[in-house]
């Protein structure tokens, strides 16, 4: 293969931010003190079921805090493994743009003014964005650069029904559409080994997001987290999780058929280990992103390969 994005065999975050910032970026996790309306009864009252309590926002900062408090808090958490100065805001727990004009805009506000922050990144839900609040992030992707981050998890209706994700995939497709038309840059959150879902299944979901106006992905490993009603489910009756020779194997894949241009954010996550049910060897992420490379190098794999 030519070699494309550095040392690794697909379009890292890392390789991106350095080759358009000139320099490494360290996210920081902010709670912007919202819900979900999975949780507050709109739509339900118990959320996605494999979300934990802190609504996928575990390693975000404590919404007590103040947003630059928040940012400073998260500087100094970082500067153990980072040296840099520039940073990403990610409103990541629950549903970041679920709350009145008038409070986004000033939690937003306070993020993307902070001198250290780059970007702001801003995880929602694709039936949670108003035109208002679509042309609030317009105006602030006038000041620095917007990503929204949209959770799918998954294109198949019997999946999402179970999963609990509650909207359509229009929703889906409307929301991209949107955000493009005012030239916000989208992240797809995908979940890989949902129960029931086959390979092929899968492979559905990244070819259908090859056709859609999307700038980054994120390919999540299911995660089973105590707590949550998932791991009430694996409990009584469990369900195949993946060892990493057969997680790999997919990975492999779902890269190959993956579009070239679209950023990889996220190759496997990572729950909290206070958390964490299955799968565990997901916890050494170092060792698992090292056997990953290794194995696309042995097995000629890369990004777009069957694209």
């Amino acid at each position: 293969m030519t070699v494309r994005w550095g040392e690794k065999r697909y379009y890292s975050l890392d390789y991106y931010l350095k080759t358009t910032y000139g320099e490494k970026l360290y996210k920081i996790s902010l709670d912007g003190g919202m819900t979900c309306p999975n949780r507050d009864g709109t739509l339900g009252t118990s959320g996605c079921i494999f979300c934990s309590r802190g609504g996928s926002g575990d390693f975000a900062e404590s919404h007590t805090l103040s947003v630059t408090e928040q940012i400073e808090s998260g500087k100094k958490q970082s500067a153990k493994k980072y040296t840099g100065s520039s940073y990403i805001a990610y409103f990541q727990a629950y549903t970041n743009t679920y709350a009145s004009l008038a409070y986004l805009e000033k939690l937003y506000m306070e993020a993307i003014l902070h001198p250290d922050i780059r970007i702001l990144s801003i995880a929602t839900r694709p039936d949670c964005l108003s035109t208002e609040i679509l042309d609030l992030l317009e105006r602030l992707n006038q000041i620095k650069p917007v990503w929204v981050e949209l959770g799918l998890q998954t294109i198949h209706k019997r999946t999402a029904r179970y999963i609990r994700r509650g909207y359509d995939l229009p929703v889906f497709e409307t929301a991209v559409s949107e955000l493009r038309r005012r030239g916000i840059d989208v992240i797809v959150h995908t979940i890989l080994c949902l129960p029931g879902e086959t390979k092929p299944d899968m492979l559905q979901t990244i070819q259908y997001l090859n056709r859609q106006d999307i700038q980054g992905i994120k390919l999540q490993l299911l995660h089973i987290l105590k707590d949550t009603d998932l791991a009430e489910i694996y409990a009584s009756d469990p369900f195949p999780v993946p060892d990493p020779q057969e997680y790999y194997e997919l990975l492999g894949a779902c890269i190959s058929h993956l579009r070239p241009d679209i950023v990889i954010h996220r190759l496997t996550g990572d729950g909290p280990k206070d958390l964490l049910t299955a799968p565990l060897w997901t916890c050494n992420k170092k060792q698992v992103l090292n056997q990953l490379q290794s194995y696309f190098k042995t097995h000629d794999i890369w990004q777009g390969k069957e694209y």
